[in-house]
């Protein structure tokens, strides 16, 4: 392929600063614990304090900066909201990146 081709190819570089935000949210060990408990199941803040033994004001946060990427969801029961992942594409996203890590180790 020519450079040309290969420029036709690839991210535009305004997405490619929202791509880079997208993959910088996973970039947190925190936020990935919660993204692998919301991977088992279904989640309120408290759940995911006790969890991780972690503030509710921290949790918050974490939820906050996943939600905005749209990387979780979250629906309302009563006065309790409940977080999940946004949809499969994410837990197929952390799933190869814990893949990579498992395949590095061996070598």
């Amino acid at each position: 392929r020519t450079i040309g081709q290969v420029r036709d190819m690839i991210l535009d570089f305004p997405s490619s600063l929202v791509a880079a935000g997208f993959f910088k949210s996973f970039a947190d060990g925190t936020r990935l614990r919660i993204l692998q408990a919301l991977s088992i199941r279904e989640l309120c803040v408290g759940d995911i304090c006790e969890l991780l033994d972690l503030s509710q004001p921290a949790v918050s946060n974490h939820l906050r900066v996943l939600n905005n990427q749209r990387i979780i969801k979250f629906r309302r029961s009563g006065k309790n909201i409940f977080y999940s992942l946004d949809d499969w594409h994410i837990n197929g996203i952390i799933g190869m990146g814990m893949e990579h890590l498992k395949m590095n180790r061996s070598e």
